[in-house]
């Protein structure tokens, strides 16, 4: 699988990696559960397979996604040689608290439940949900603390994985990370990250895109899955799904592959960020990598609407 190098930090990822936060199992977020037995298989398979980035977060699923990853890891005796795993300094779970402290208690706690002595890719997590984003973003602040634990070896490449634009871009201009996760905004329902990947991609910084899938509509469709951006979508919000599953049925090919490679196909994209939850999503996965989409499938599809607006500006966030 193709590797795209994450500047000058040594790390490479491949255009598509993997993300856990279902894996800690999390039905509030995701409408199901997840246990562990389903878990590690999983896991196992996307060790077994090509994809060389698993990323995971303190806070999915109250930590039970990185207690779950740090099972398996010992199970196997280690990572496999060239695999990269990426974890996030998060919030108090309590106080929503993110200063400096916080964030190096939020490192300790996730590599003690990995079993690793250091991470591949560490991002800061969702600043835009904390109870002061000041503590994030002073001077001796949790970003400080973040590029502090790169300089000590806990780190190889730093980044910012969050959702919301207005406050991610500033962000992101004013500090040079080696990498951002966004999610929900960038696929064939809602181009609201464009302006960001393009200064990012301009930046030198790369770019992981999450939820390509919106959260599972555009995998699954409109009637298996109706939830966008992790919530329940109205008819209105499904037109576009439908109208979508319609192209992909004429020219005979699967929506999930159309949606996969949306995102990997757009040259200001590193690597391409999806949840799994069984063996068999990791197969599906690469089968939709490669599975051929024809041109006039991408002509088609520059007839579907598409949103710009945050498709998360409703949604009731709550940790795990």
């Amino acid at each position: 699988m193709k590797k795209i190098s994450i500047g000058n930090t040594g790390v490479e990822v491949t255009e598509v990696s993997f993300g856990t936060s279902a894996l800690g199992d999390m039905p509030a977020t995701y409408g199901y559960s997840v246990d562990e037995a389903r878990a590690r298989e999983t896991l196992e398979a996307i060790f077994e397979s090509p994809v060389n980035v698993l990323d995971t977060s303190r806070n999915y699923g109250q930590g039970r996604s990185e207690q779950r990853i740090g099972e398996a890891i010992r199970a196997r005796g280690g990572l496999p040689e060239g695999f990269v795993l990426s974890t996030k300094l998060d919030r108090d779970g309590e106080t929503n608290r993110l200063d400096a402290a916080q964030a190096r208690r939020s490192l300790e706690e996730s590599l003690e439940a990995l079993g690793l002595d250091y991470v591949g890719i560490l991002h800061l997590h969702d600043p835009e949900h904390v109870a002061d984003v000041d503590e994030v973003t002073r001077e001796g602040g949790a970003l400080d603390e973040l590029f502090k634990m790169k300089e000590e070896g806990l780190a190889d490449a730093v980044g910012l994985a969050m959702g919301k634009i207005d406050l991610m871009l500033p962000i992101v201009k004013d500090r040079p990370f080696d990498l951002i996760i966004n999610h929900n905004r960038f696929n064939l329902l809602n181009r609201q990250a464009t302006e960001l990947y393009d200064y990012a991609h301009g930046a030198g910084i790369a770019v992981m895109n999450a939820a390509p899938y919106a959260s599972g509509a555009l995998a699954k469709g409109a009637d298996a899955a109706p939830r966008i951006a992790y919530q329940e979508a109205g008819e209105d919000q499904l037109a576009p799904v439908r109208q979508i599953e319609r192209i992909c049925a004429e020219h005979g090919v699967p929506m999930g592959a159309v949606a996969l490679q949306f995102s990997a196909r757009d040259p200001r994209i590193a690597s391409t960020l999806i949840g799994v939850t069984k063996p068999e999503r990791v197969r599906q996965t690469l089968d939709w990598l490669d599975t051929p989409v024809p041109a006039a499938v991408w002509q088609a599809l520059e007839t579907v609407p598409y949103s710009t607006d945050d498709p998360e500006a409703n949604r009731k966030m709550t940790v795990g």
